[in-house]
């Protein structure tokens, strides 16, 4: 992303995919999204919104039922990672940003994958801005759910199913020491485990508490910016606190609050390294009004630059 002005084109992807989650209703979240103005708002910062894109998802009524898998619906969400790959690596290749809107977490080893392997053809590697209330860090075999969206982030690193950590190629993807999450407030005890051993940045909701989102934030800008082209931010809407943000099926209480929120994005705007934006989790049918997806829009927003004045 560059200053406003002279900024790239964005293309907003939607992936309706909610295989991966428990509960219904990601799959609404592109839609919510768009309703609440996306684009119409990133128009009138003056970005050019080149033309979106959708990427094809199954519905889970169209499936075969999946009891006792260590991962399921594993067969479509892969077509839907490995086809969300090539969008988001075309649409760098075409200097575009890609702005990607989901559906449940998931979708994120897709997305990512494209990005990194854009950089990593170039001999550069991106780094990772993780919002969210849980690690993501799950693994198939210790996931206690067998639900892909706690999966996404361990197999970003390398760790996991084969299939998923070599999309678009064998490459890792991105570098734990890359990695920072932050808001994280709920995680499953053998993931606890990878977490320590991959080397990951991480950012609870006390270290938030006793540093302040200021300090914390500036922490994780020197993280994923060092020795890196720039950053990928994947933004799930349940790092928020529910109070923010009640539509989502994965609520923990305690997250982040609105302002720490804007802040983090803020900051992460005004380095002009951010690549690119995942936002993710969001399900309307959970949602008062459309409350949730119009703050997460105001929230892309400060990720893309605006300010107050």
């Amino acid at each position: 992303m560059e200053q406003q002005g002279v900024a790239k084109p964005i293309q907003i992807i939607g992936v309706p995919l909610d295989l991966g989650a428990s509960r219904r209703g990601t799959d609404g979240g592109p839609s919510a999204v768009r309703i609440a103005g996306l684009g119409e708002q990133l128009k009138k910062m003056g970005y050019q919104i080149s033309q979106e894109v959708d990427v094809t998802v199954p519905s889970m009524e169209s499936r075969p039922t999946e009891t006792g898998s260590t991962m399921r619906f594993r067969r479509e969400i892969l077509q839907v990672c490995r086809d969300l790959a090539q969008v988001t690596r075309n649409a760098l290749t075409n200097g575009h940003v890609p702005l990607i809107v989901g559906g449940d977490h998931s979708i994120a080893m897709g997305s990512i994958s494209g990005i990194a392997d854009y950089y990593q053809q170039q001999n550069q590697n991106i780094g990772l801005v993780w919002f969210d209330a849980h690690a993501d860090m799950n693994i198939p075999g210790i996931s206690p759910s067998g639900n892909v969206h706690g999966m996404p982030l361990s197999h970003l690193m390398g760790y996991g199913d084969k299939d998923f950590t070599s999309i678009l190629s064998a490459n890792t993807k991105i570098k734990p020491e890359n990695v920072a999450l932050v808001g994280v407030r709920d995680i499953d005890e053998k993931e606890k485990e990878l977490i320590r051993e991959s080397g990951v940045h991480l950012f609870s909701m006390r270290d938030i508490d006793e540093m302040g989102m200021n300090k914390v934030s500036d922490e994780i800008i020197n993280i994923v910016t060092k020795d890196t082209v720039g950053f990928h931010v994947s933004f799930d809407v349940d790092g928020c606190d529910p109070e923010v943000i009640p539509g989502s099926g994965t609520l923990v209480p305690g997250g982040v609050t609105y302002r720490e929120a804007h802040l983090l994005l803020e900051k992460c705007a005004e380095t002009n390294l951010m690549t690119s934006l995942d936002l993710v989790e969001l399900n309307p049918f959970l949602d008062k009004g459309n409350i949730s997806a119009e703050r997460a829009v105001s929230l892309i927003l400060s990720a893309f630059g605006r300010s107050v004045i």
